[in-house]
């Protein structure tokens, strides 16, 4: 997989914000916070009426008198009842798209990726009892099951995207264009290393240094499709390292984005190779 690092970013306006703007920006983000409490309060009160009641046996309208709103306000928020228990989705989607539009040229596109993507890790581990109550739910109403499903597919989407604007187009012909599927299993790749210890963390009862397992999980994935994956394309592809042996001098030339572990791989190889 060839990437283009230094990928110039979309061109941030050059107006300077007045100083009647900052007003505007604080009652714009006191209206978001309100938003997000209000979203989450109707899916706290859909949880237990959907633990108590039964998921089937649960209507809007009970959900909306548990929170004390209005039916209207209930739709405002969201679109069915099966949505209301994933508020906080919309803006942590958000808030990954923010981690790969700011991310810093020299990064490699999947480590931002990673990075992105620990967005929503941090939205379940903000709660663990209900992230847990919510998976068992989920587990047990298959309509929940295809809504959560659904949610995954936006991630892999965004950054599926993201990694697709960060070949070099003129790596290879048109003829042989396979940037859209490598971009679309690499993508893949990262969001099921997250959903695999999600889950796992999950069914420890939120339980267990998350953190590190993610960093594990994601380590396997960069050693998989960080260099590799373009090798089945129409031209070979580039190595992460190139190595020439002169007398008993070894030179050994690497990205310098590489990984450790892969620098050292280069230079036993090419000590074998001796």
């Amino acid at each position: 997989m060839q990437y283009v690092r230094g990928m110039s970013q979309p061109a941030k306006s050059a107006r300077t914000p007045a100083s009647s703007d900052a007003p505007e920006s604080a009652a714009g983000g006191r209206a978001a916070a309100q938003r997000l409490k209000m979203r989450r309060e109707l899916a706290a009160a859909a949880m237990e009426l959907f633990a108590t009641k039964g998921y089937e046996a649960t209507t809007v309208d009970e959900i909306a008198a548990a929170a004390g709103v209005a039916r209207r306000t209930f739709f405002r928020h969201f679109r069915s009842k099966e949505e209301a228990i994933f508020p906080d989705h919309d803006d942590t989607l958000v808030r990954a798209e923010a981690v790969l539009n700011a991310a810093p040229a020299h990064e490699h596109p999947l480590d931002t990726v990673c990075r992105g993507i620990k967005e929503v890790m941090k939205m379940y581990a903000a709660h663990p009892d209900i992230s847990v109550a919510r998976y068992k739910l989920t587990r047990e109403v298959p309509t929940l099951r295809e809504a959560e499903i659904a949610s995954v597919a936006r991630y892999e989407r965004l950054f599926t995207r993201y990694l697709l604007g960060h070949f070099d187009e003129h790596a290879h012909d048109d003829d042989a264009n396979d940037d859209p599927l490598l971009a679309e299993v690499a993508a893949s790749a990262v969001v099921t290393a997250h959903n695999h210890v999600l889950r796992r963390w999950l069914r420890a009862d939120g339980q267990g240094d998350v953190e590190a397992q993610l960093d594990h999980a994601f380590a396997i994935v960069r050693r998989t499709f960080g260099t590799g994956i373009g090798a089945g394309r129409g031209g070979a592809a580039p190595r992460p390292a190139a190595v020439a042996s002169e007398g008993e001098v070894l030179v050994t030339v690497a990205r310098t984005d590489a990984p450790l572990d892969e620098v050292m791989r280069a230079i036993e190889q090419a000590l074998k190779e001796r």
